[in-house]
């Protein structure tokens, strides 16, 4: 007991001793900046190892900014980093026995990670031994035993004896006053039965009388045997190698002893009676008789690659007497163990911009086998878009090798993959996902650059034209598009777009803010512009060009006429008049026929389908009267078709009044046509009656005035007319047959020309602008007076006066 206190003093002072901290090295190694400490076993908890941050080159405050932290290796960690000061703390009790066994130097391998940015670290601890573990003797006690002969001789008393000389006896005589006295043959020194199994002696009596006699007896002295020789192995030490992989029962090892004792102080007993370590007791049996040693469980190089074995033999003796031997069974390293592949650290998901060799994993990779059997070679299969590169040994960083599109791969398994060099060689594998976040790196894109919308006119206020939709493969709010209508637009043709559309911000719905009118809009064209919610955004355009399809919502309006006076007795297809007329609206909308409402039946007159010309369909003859009234009806082709009337007075003169009424008419043609249906019929009548008083009035001046009028009539006679209007051109051209073509311009004209008619009509449709206000306009375009909401209704008076002079 005071021998084990004063042991445990000396442990404790010794670890008092050498609880300090030994920094071997702290600075970066060349070979590959490793920074080493040393620490010694059962230091307590709390003891400073070292100021890791301090030499990794970290200022004041990094470590706990930047978190500095450890990666243990694959078994519990026994020191940790402090987050606040950066220094290397024992976290738990160190046992370099438990961590190396008997293997040295004792060094951990430990790394250590900072962020921002990511760098991983390697650090070297070597525990260091104390004298913590006291001798143990295979047996707390063991039973000695020396064996010893007696051999008692017994003799006369009144004798005196004389032995033959020998170094193992002698004979002594009992000191008594006793009459009979004892002879004791006394061994002088220890037998050995081994050497001497036989004593042979002479014993020689002599009396005491005179002379004496003597009388001799050989002495044969056998020894007996007794347990003196404990058992003798052949070898004190076994040495055997096998391999890890070897099966149970397998023969370790058969050892043997010798004993030069006879009889059960001869037989001999093994038994196992010690092994080191002392967790592998129960991995080996031997058996007693034979001393066979076998295999009852599995080995584990990786485990313990070294087991000692204490054999102890004894023989059957009282006491039994002991013998030692001891085998030391070396395991062989076999490729059993694959290799490992540790996840250390890891930064996902990775920006889609993200640079190449950006580091996005810190891997470790090792193998428990040794030699070839634990050198491991890595790679990432697939291997695009990333790599491997070693940082030192056992630890590898994935990087990325090539550029990231999260719109074409958004995530990736990646395979880290490692085989050693064993035969058959063995692999392992450790799979990584991973993500990829998004950038906005891609604009709004339209399916279509140009769209092409079709409108009726008056459509309704908020009616819906179109969607459109732009597509942004970004997500979240890189891909959340709003679209807008764009003023931007340049050059000829473009229009502001806001005052007639609107487009929704989340749908795309384009609508109408108000009705559409085909009279004043035809095209209207603008860009849409689609905006993500990215930083910054990105934008993408389409063009949308918006037809208005025309309606028949415009009546046709009539024209000031053109016309001459019918002579009484004249020809058949004479033209009298030429009914004129527009309609505002576009293709068939605008296509005009005439149409003579009345009279009906066999009239005097007749008007050109589409030509508008008012013509005799016969002579005419005394019996249809001075005066004819026509109604005619223009009408479109639209549905419903609009239409409006006009009504023509037609008076019929002689010949020589119509020479006159010519002459005469000519000077106020001019006012007359630009009254435009002015009444002129009742100034006939009153000249007829007064013709005479006229000519004797005018005779001298009637021949200038008349030359000037003529002048001045052919001068400013009504000629083919062109008129043109803004806006794109819907040419329509008609046959008999009711052929079409259809074509856009610039401008619409209507072509008129007098004659007679034609079998083929072209119609351009007009877009004229509205009359200037004013009574100017109101001469120049009389209001017409309506029948019905779809029926507008112009009237004209045509009067002829037969002429002064019938022989001009």
């Amino acid at each position: 007991m005071a021998m084990t206190e004063r042991r445990r003093g000396r442990c404790g002072g010794r670890c008092c001793a050498v609880v300090r901290v030994l920094v071997l090295q702290a600075a970066w190694a060349l070979s590959g900046g490793q920074v080493r400490y040393s620490v010694p076993e059962e230091a307590k908890a709390g003891t400073v190892v070292g100021r890791l941050a301090q030499d990794l080159g970290l200022e004041a405050g990094e470590a706990e900014a930047r978190r500095l932290r450890l990666v243990a290796q694959g078994r519990r960690a026994s020191v940790e980093v402090s987050g606040a000061s950066g220094a290397l703390l024992v976290s738990s009790r160190l046992d370099r026995e438990e961590l190396c066994g008997k293997s040295a130097p004792c060094a951990l391998r430990l790394e250590v990670l900072v962020e921002r940015p990511l760098r991983v670290f390697h650090v070297q601890l070597e525990v260091t031994d104390i004298n913590d573990n006291a001798p143990i003797f295979p047996a707390a006690r063991r039973n000695l035993s020396i064996g010893a002969s007696d051999a008692d001789i017994g003799a006369n008393a009144q004798l005196s004896y004389t032995l033959s000389p020998s170094e193992y006896f002698r004979i002594e005589e009992e000191n008594s006053n006793s009459r009979s006295k004892s002879l004791f043959l006394v061994l002088t020194k220890p037998l050995d039965r081994e050497t001497i199994p036989v004593h042979r002696l002479v014993l020689t009596a002599s009396d005491g009388g005179r002379p004496s006699l003597t009388g001799t007896m050989e002495l044969v002295i056998s020894v007996l045997d007794v347990n003196d020789n404990a058992p003798q192995f052949n070898q004190s030490v076994y040495n055997v190698r096998l391999p890890e992989d070897a099966l149970q029962m397998t023969l370790v090892a058969r050892v043997n002893a010798t004993d030069p004792d006879l009889g059960i102080y001869g037989e001999m007993i093994y038994e196992i009676d010690s092994v080191v370590p002392p967790s592998a007791t129960d991995l080996f049996t031997i058996d007693a008789n034979t001393g066979e040693i076998r295999l009852m469980g599995a080995l584990d190089f990786e485990t313990v690659t070294l087991y000692d074995l204490h054999i102890k033999v004894t023989d059957k003796g009282t006491p039994p007497l002991p013998g030692h031997c001891k085998v030391v069974l070396e395991v062989l390293d076999v490729n059993d163990n694959a290799p490992e592949v540790w996840v250390t650290s890891l930064s996902v998901p990775v920006p889609e911009d993200a640079s190449v060799g950006t580091v996005v994993a810190l891997l470790s990779v090792s193998d428990r086998d040794s030699g070839a059997n634990g050198r491991v070679r890595c790679w990432v299969w697939p291997a695009s878009p990333f790599g491997l590169e070693a940082t030192f040994a056992g630890s590898y960083s994935l990087v990325l090798r090539e550029a990231l599109d999260r719109e074409r791969v958004s995530e990736y398994e990646v395979e880290v993959r490692a085989e050693d060099g064993g035969a058959p060689a063995l692999r392992g594998r450790r799979g990584l996902r991973v993500a990829v976040s998004d950038v906005n790196d891609n604009a709004p894109a339209f399916a279509q650059a140009v769209y092409t919308v079709l409108a009726r006119e008056n459509n309704a206020a908020g009616a819906e034209l179109a969607r459109l939709w732009a597509r942004d493969p970004d997500e979240a709010g890189n891909g959340r598009v709003s679209y807008s209508v764009w003023e931007g637009g340049v050059g000829g043709g473009w229009r502001p777009a806001s005052s007639y559309v609107s487009v929704d911000a989340e749908s795309g719905r384009l609508w109408a803010l108000q009705p559409l009118d085909y009279e004043e809009l035809q095209v209207l064209q603008f860009e849409v512009r689609a905006v993500d919610a990215g930083e910054p955004p990105l934008c993408g355009n389409a063009t949308v060009q918006l037809f208005v399809l025309d309606e028949n919502d415009n009546a046709p309006a009539l024209l000031p006429p053109a016309g001459s006076a019918p002579e009484a007795g004249g020809v058949a297809g004479e033209v009298v008049a030429k009914i004129r007329a527009v309609d505002a609206d576009s293709g068939y909308n605008a296509w005009l026929r005439y149409e003579l409402w009345e009279p009906r039946g066999k009239g005097p007159f007749r008007v050109g389908l589409y030509s508008g010309e008012v013509s005799t369909a016969r002579a005419l003859e005394e019996a249809d009267g001075p005066r004819q009234r026509l109604l005619i009806v223009v009408r479109d082709h639209g549905e419903p078709a609009r239409s409006a009337t006009a009504t023509l007075s037609v008076s019929l003169v002689e010949a020589a009044e119509a020479a006159l009424a010519a002459a005469a008419g000519s000077s106020s043609s001019s006012s007359s046509r630009s009254a435009a249906g002015a009444e002129m019929g009742a100034g006939a009548a009153s000249a007829a009656t007064n013709v005479w008083l006229v000519v004797a009035i005018c005779a001298v001046s009637s021949l200038f005035l008349l030359a000037v009028v003529l002048y001045g009539a052919s001068r400013w006679a009504p000629r083919a007319a062109v008129l043109s209007g803004p806006g794109p051109t819907t040419l329509v051209c008609a046959s008999e047959v009711g052929s079409w073509s259809y074509s856009q311009r610039h401008s619409r004209s209507l072509c008129v020309a007098d004659g007679a008619g034609k079998s083929d009509l072209m119609v351009f449709s007009p877009n004229f602008p509205p009359p200037p206000p004013g009574p100017a306009a109101k001469d120049t375009q009389p209001e017409p007076s309506e029948f019905s909401p779809r029926v507008s209704v112009r009237k004209w008076n045509f009067l002829f006066l037969a002429p002064l002079f019938p022989g001009l």
